[in-house]
């Protein structure tokens, strides 16, 4: 077991999420599928005094189990396991064509033969669930849909602490309907994929500043916490999130490039060099709306979208081409999610831990409130 530094926590600076999980500082590390979560950095995250997250959407039941013991054998502490909340696809041989037609000519740049159809397309939702219940996760997240009430009252039953994201007001009233324990607020500046399950994903990208306090407003008869995410990368971003009324934060990007994220070095590179205006949203490489890097994989996709088939079917047949640009450290044909906040991870030196960042962003949140004084640490301190 690594050893935990002492957390420095005061009812100054603390919230009722953070306190409920005697966090250092009110903070969940964003669950990213696709290759950056790995064990080392969720327990690095949760020993450090934030919340850890296993990104389990892409895992099979025995591995989603094999990396919670992988977790628990790193810390002691809480941390948590997210889903994609998906039902089995069973694509019709054309759409599986349509999109083959514009994938293998993007593939054939490695030289690799033609796709083939997939069964299945993506790990069994309801094995995954049933895992996470009979390991009895401190915390799970959903993603791409709701939990309907009967499951989350099953994860109640295991001691599960749940939490639903939403991408607009309607999302985040069906999770509390659902009975969820607290809100994401996926701001429209989040990287990677897009939570949207009510509407379309074009019409739900509020940003942060927009959605949180809409949100806070509209469950807070509830009395549910709302953890905002999207294009918070320092203290300052945690600050301003909890002046909104959040209760914390969920930060992906800012753990992107960490010392124990699995990316490719040339994503690492690209992330540290990206600019504000570096990003696009684009359903062309797995079928679902997603924030990323634009690059030549997607500027290929996008120039034939009557051919992109729905998530997961698109997400399965580009992965062979996505791997072999992981192994080949090709970031041009690579899914580089990144949220619109990544330049600002340039004031970190490269390769620093996840257990640094979170000391670095608890030095930064305690520096602005101690600068604005009881304008918000009074505030913080009077909520229960």
């Amino acid at each position: 077991m690594n050893s935990v530094p002492a957390l420095h926590t005061s009812p100054d600076f603390s919230t009722p999420f953070s306190r409920r999980f005697g966090l250092r500082l009110p903070l969940v590390q964003g669950p990213m599928a696709g290759g950056p979560t790995t064990p080392a950095l969720v327990a690095a995250v949760s020993n450090a005094g934030g919340l850890g997250f296993l990104a389990g959407a892409a895992l099979a039941p025995e591995k989603i189990a094999s990396e919670v013991a992988a977790i628990r054998a790193l810390t002691d502490k809480p941390f948590g396991v997210n889903l994609f909340v998906l039902d089995p696809a069973n694509p019709d041989e054309a759409t599986v064509r349509r999109a083959l037609e514009a994938i293998d000519p993007v593939a054939a740049h490695f030289g690799l033969p033609p796709g083939v159809a997939f069964a299945p397309y993506a790990p069994d939702f309801r094995a995954q669930l049933d895992m996470l219940i009979e390991l009895r996760v401190p915390v799970v997240s959903f993603t791409f849909g709701l939990l309907p009430a009967v499951d989350v009252a099953r994860l109640h039953a295991a001691g599960s602490y749940v939490m639903g994201t939403a991408t607009h007001v309607a999302e985040g009233l069906a999770w509390r309907d659902a009975g969820a324990d607290a809100i994401v607020a996926q701001g429209a500046e989040a990287g990677g994929h897009r939570g949207t399950f009510i509407g379309e994903a074009p019409h739900a990208l509020v940003g942060t500043m927009a959605l949180v306090p809409q949100l806070v407003d509209a469950v807070e008869a509830a009395g549910l916490p709302v953890l905002a995410a999207g294009g918070i990368m320092d203290g300052r971003g945690i600050a301003a999130a909890l002046a909104l009324g959040a209760q914390g934060v969920q930060m992906g990007t800012a753990f992107l490039g960490c010392a124990e994220s699995a990316i490719p070095a040339d994503w690492k590179t690209r992330l540290r060099a990206s600019t504000d205006t570096a990003t696009a949203v684009t359903r062309a490489i797995t079928g679902r709306h997603a924030r990323g890097i634009r690059n030549a994989l997607m500027q290929q996709l996008e120039a034939r979208p009557e051919t992109v088939a729905p998530y997961p079917v698109q997400n399965a047949l580009t992965q062979p081409l996505r791997q072999r640009a992981a192994r080949e450290n090709d970031g041009d044909y690579l899914s580089l999610w990144s949220g619109q906040g990544a330049p600002l991870s340039r004031k970190r030196e490269g390769g620093l831990g996840a257990g640094q960042i979170v000391e670095a962003l608890d030095a930064e949140w305690r520096a602005v409130l101690d600068k604005f004084g009881d304008k918000l640490s009074g505030k913080l301190s009077r909520e229960s």
